[in-house]
């Protein structure tokens, strides 16, 4: 594949001016996000072969059809001499997604058997042995005749060279001949080097219809009535990834156990007669692609087709399935196989195998042992579950997160807390409906899914193993009850951090509304609140606005039609563009607070580049700025939001608070994705930056041993994260959360996953407090952030 065409293709750090990017290793391979060339056979009609052609076969991995009006498929020698041209063949129509096209090429007088109809024809005689074949944006013949040369042509889409061939990716493919074409193995995985990503393979050209050599005709390979020699647990095998990936199929039988008809559309087939195996799944998925399924639940069928990984992303596991298929329905309204039943007794309590970071796609299940395993030896197959209570909510993608465990991780509030890293939740399955008109109900963590929920195991990147429910049980509502936390007393300095989910100025009046009650009532009126994403005055809209002053308006005004006081604000206001978050938003830290409780030391200078230092007075540490940002010029904040520091008193006496959100968790591999145990890409910057608010903490605390600090906001990470070590080294700050019984910690539910990534800490001079995670949002289908609020109540006494 080329860069030129297809900049999405770059890996992280390619240097965007080149032309090709280092090749991963063979089984490190990402699939290839769009067309390329998938077979090639120069053998056909050949003395010895079994087809009559030669032919050129492209594949689409993605998820939108390729058009190729425009372009052609080109072949040159192996070893071009001066005279040696590209010979050309034009191509029309478009490569649906996940489907093939064939470009038939000459005849020879050899072979029996004809190609499947092509898609394309050219009159190309090409070499059984060597060659190279070019797909080409554009019809004029290619003039370069080097690997090096034409790796700089900007209109080859992808290139393939076999045998002897000068012209190639990396190194060519090898093993053509007359009866062996060279295929793309393995989810179409494109790493610019032929040698890796091709392998010498019994030739299967089929079809934009799906159709694969010997016609169309009833009991052929293209359209049987007799099942073939593959069930569906041959394609599936014993690993993630099945001993058939591209190669067709013909004949397939099942029973059609799921239908979709939205999205990524398809069915889904169970073998009726299953093997002995509990590694080998029996169920599989059959992919249409923008074509809308011609099957109903119940029908008998053979499927052929051309079997393949098809990975959501390059972090995501793979879903094995037929592409480009052709179903023959043999009978409908047959009875369904029965469903495995999933529960506390049947999943393991083990989450994933490790391959010490590597991918886990080769090695052998065992579904005994790795609940993980489970499910992918069940992918395709027809589950039921039963009686399952809800962990995380109905969310706006009609999906809802509930667990088969009832005892794993509960919490006090009906969810399954995240506690470690090595101590995953195995029960957490999500669960879809495949029927429009029975949607998954809107519940809230706590609720049961009572009775018998049935569907089909699937896999998709968001959420991993879900079930697609053809059945779904009913809704027994616990009426989890919005907390409201009590009012502060008058000696308690009320100090709460809460995430506005990207609040600006251009939001409906009832997101401020329902922002504005969590506030004045839920959280009781704080004296002292930390919000993080608060947007500039008109959000997205990327203007070069950085001003917050409408939004506040609009959301202060909120609070007081909420029974709250009329709270005063402070930020700095960011560079524009350079704090991360949305573009065009420029999210930020801000402080409200209550000027009839609390008083905020306005000391002037602080700005988007100007660091807030620590000043040793006689009466103990002051703020060179206030409000400031702590080192905003660190590496540390690039393109992330900057902590806002200021300083309070509270009856005279001082308080140091720091506003903070680390950088987000995006580009983190997944718990359930392919690679085991997931890195955690992104903790590498919020290490740093928790040790640049370590760093100004020990700052202030040299200054003045017994100074009030109170370090807050949305962390993005856990209490038992090598950032919250980075943040508390020195035992400067005492995380809060932790001084909660277990089954209440946690702010934040994802992927069914109670955890807290929001935080509020305190220095040691901090001995007398209260707190609270007020569970408001993170547990509830409608809800006005994703974060829950947290309030400290501290004493402030005399030193």
């Amino acid at each position: 594949m080329r860069i030129s065409r297809h900049g999405s293709a770059l890996l992280a750090g390619a240097v965007a001016v080149t032309l090709s990017v280092t090749a991963l290793p063979a089984a490190f391979a990402a699939p290839s996000p769009t067309a390329v060339i998938s077979e090639v056979y120069g053998g056909g009609g050949n003395s010895g072969a079994t087809l009559t052609r030669d032919f050129i076969e492209l594949a689409n991995a993605g998820t939108s059809a390729y058009g190729l009006s425009g372009f052609s498929v080109q072949y040159l020698p192996a070893t071009p001499s001066a005279g040696s041209l590209w010979q050309v063949s034009a191509l029309t129509g478009s490569i649906a997604p996940g489907g093939r096209y064939l470009v038939a090429q000459a005849a020879g007088t050899g072979g029996t058997v004809a190609l499947p109809t092509a898609d394309a024809t050219g009159t190309v005689a090409m070499s059984a042995s060597g060659g190279s074949v070019a797909l080409v944006s554009g019809t004029t013949p290619l003039t370069c005749k080097t690997a090096a040369d034409c790796a700089v042509d900007t209109r080859i889409v992808d290139l393939v060279g076999y045998g002897t061939a000068v012209v190639r990716e990396g190194s060519p493919v090898t093993g053509a001949s007359a009866t062996a074409s060279v295929a793309r193995g393995t989810a179409l995985a494109d790493t610019d080097d032929n040698a890796a990503d091709l392998a010498a393979a019994t030739p299967t050209p089929v079809n934009a219809a799906g159709e694969t050599s010997g016609g169309t005709g009833p009991g052929d390979p293209g359209n049987p009535t007799e099942p073939g020699t593959v069930r569906v647990h041959d394609i599936q095998g014993t690993t993630r990834l099945s001993p058939l990936a591209g190669q067709s199929v013909a004949g397939v039988p099942g029973v059609v156990t799921g239908v979709r008809t939205t999205g990524s559309r398809g069915f889904w087939i169970q073998d009726t007669a299953p093997d002995a195996d509990a590694r080998t799944g029996e169920g599989l998925f059959v992919y249409t692609g923008s074509t809308a399924p011609a099957v109903a639940v119940g029908d008998s069928v053979l499927v052929s087709g051309k079997v393949a990984e098809y990975y959501p992303s390059a972090t995501a596991q793979s879903l094995t399935q037929i592409t480009a298929p052709k179903t023959t329905v043999l009978s409908s309204g047959n009875a369904l196989p029965a469903p495995v039943v999933l529960d506390a007794s049947s999943v393991p309590g083990a989450y994933a195998p490790s391959a010490n970071g590597g991918p886990i796609d080769a090695l052998p299940l065992a579904p005994a042992t790795y609940a993980l395993d489970l499910y992918e030896s069940l992918e395709g197959t027809r589950v039921r579950i039963a009686d399952t209570r809800v962990t995380g909510a109905t969310t706006a993608y009609d999906e809802v997160w509930v667990t088969v465990k009832p005892q794993e991780q509960p919490t006090a509030r009906g969810g399954t807390l995240y506690a470690s890293y090595t101590d995953q939740n195995t029960g957490r399955i999500k669960v879809m409906s495949l029927d429009a008109a029975q949607p998954v109900p809107v519940a809230d963590v706590g609720d049961v899914l009572s009775g018998a929920t049935t569907g089909v195991m699937d896999y998709a990147s968001f959420g991993g193993y879900n079930l697609q429910a053809t059945e779904l049980g009913t809704l027994t509502d616990n009426n989890l009850q919005r907390e409201v936390t009590r009012r502060q007393r008058g000696n308690e300095l009320a100090v709460a951090t809460y995430n506005v989910e990207n609040l600006d100025a251009l939001d409906d009046q009832a997101k401020f509304d329902t922002l504005a009650a969590g506030v004045a009532v839920s959280l009781s009126s704080p004296d002292v609140v930390s919000l993080e994403e608060i947007q500039d005055d008109n959000g997205a809209v990327n203007d070069g606005t950085v001003g917050s002053e409408a939004t506040l308006k609009r959301f202060t005004d909120a609070i007081v039609a909420a029974g709250g006081p009329q709270y005063a604000w402070r930020y700095v206001a960011p560079a524009d563009g350079q704090d991360g978050g949305e573009p065009g938003g420029n999210i930020r830290n801000v402080f409200l607070f209550n000027p009839e409780r609390v008083e905020f030391v306005d000391r002037a200078g602080g700005d988007a580049t100007t660091p807030v230092t620590v000043v040793d007075t006689k009466k103990g540490a002051t703020l060179s700025v206030s409000p400031g940002r702590i080192n905003p010029a660190s590496s540390a904040w690039a393109d992330s939001r900057k902590p806002l520091v200021g300083e309070f008193r509270f009856h005279g006496k001082p308080v140091f608070v720091i506003a903070n959100h680390f950088t987000s968790k995006g580009g983190d591999q997944p718990l359930h994705g392919r690679y085991q145990e997931p890195v955690r890409s992104s903790e590498t910057k919020r290490v740093q930056q928790a040790a640049e608010v370590n760093t100004f903490v020990k700052s202030l605390l040299a200054a003045d041993k017994s100074a009030r600090v109170v370090t807050l906001g949305d962390l993005n990470d856990f209490a038992f994260s090598p950032t919250m070590d980075a943040l508390t080294s020195g035992e400067v700050l005492k995380p809060l959360i932790t001084t909660l019984p277990a089954k209440e910690q946690y702010s934040y539910v994802y992927d069914g996953n109670s955890q807290t990534l929001d935080h509020i800490l305190t220095s040691p001079a901090v001995t007398r407090f209260d707190y609270d995670v007020v569970h408001i949002n993170a547990e509830f289908a409608d809800q006005a952030s994703d974060h829950d609020p947290q309030i400290v109540r501290m004493q402030v006494n005399k030193r």
